[in-house]
């Protein structure tokens, strides 16, 4: 499983080192909601949504995706900052407040229309995300990405090798507190790297801010991950899909992207009003 699961991995990263560099935008664009159509389709089956309600669902999922894009490129500066800044804050409101309480309470939701509201607030924020990150530059979304990515497999080292105390038995009992220290030591590791190889960060007095921010974002990817795996428990399956081998579906591979990269997006929109 492990092989498997590293071989993928390294496929679908050199695909998307390549899309990411190399793709016009309007190709990214296709790409990112080709991304975000197939996580519908895997959402739509953790809701228990079948048939006609679940090709509903995916169409108007691919309605609000081109909406976005076609107002992006006929709305003026102001009415694209405003649209963005509801559809990441719509995403904010999700990950720092109904998904911890969510969790906590270990609320099983199973309304179809509250299930399809949710899929839409994890998905269409994450695909606009990409889309604002890698416009903003390739690089910053590249470094959220393996941010991210550098907390998921040092958590996995960590768990597997010392591995002890349940983080959240119920939801996933594979996870454990020593796999968060890890993740913690990982993102650490890897921004003090990237600070100190990297041209585009050269301010030495930034490594404290980034580490917090770095320790902030492990959290999110905890919530991000635990969400879909309450979710994945609730719908009664191992994994979204089968789409990826030794990963499941699309959404068991981009759980924790859910829950960061429309809050980067977010910071970088804030800045930009600031």
């Amino acid at each position: 499983m492990l092989k498997s699961r590293v071989i993928t991995a390294a496929i679908l990263l050199a695909l998307l080192l390549a899309a990411l560099f190399a793709l016009p935008p309007a190709a990214w664009a296709v790409l990112i909601v080709a991304m975000v159509m197939q996580g519908a389709v895997e959402w739509s089956h953790l809701s228990g949504l079948s048939g006609g309600k679940a090709n509903i669902y995916r169409g108007l999922t691919l309605l609000l995706m081109l909406w976005l894009l076609w107002t992006d490129a006929s709305a003026t500066e102001a009415q694209h900052l405003h649209i963005h800044l509801a559809v990441y804050a719509a995403s904010a409101l999700l990950w720092l407040i109904v998904a911890p309480i969510w969790l906590m309470a270990a609320w099983k939701i199973r309304h179809p229309a509250f299930m399809v509201l949710t899929g839409w607030v994890v998905l269409i924020p994450t695909g606009l995300a990409m889309l604002d990150l890698r416009a903003a530059s390739p690089w910053m979304l590249l470094f959220v990405m393996c941010l991210v990515w550098a907390a998921d497999i040092s958590a996995y080292f960590a768990g597997r090798k010392f591995g002890k105390h349940k983080l959240a038995p119920s939801i996933s009992p594979g996870k454990t507190w020593e796999g968060v220290a890890g993740a913690l030591l990982g993102v650490s590791v890897y921004v003090v790297l990237v600070l100190g190889f990297s041209p585009e960060f050269t301010y030495r007095e930034a490594l404290p801010i980034l580490l917090l921010a770095s320790w902030w974002w492990v959290g999110l990817a905890v919530i991000g991950d635990l969400f879909e795996s309450a979710v994945k428990r609730q719908a009664g399956v191992k994994d979204s899909g089968a789409l990826l081998p030794g990963h499941g579906g699309l959404l068991d591979r981009i759980d924790a992207l859910t829950s960061t990269l429309p809050l980067a997006a977010l910071a970088l929109l804030l800045q930009k009003l600031g």
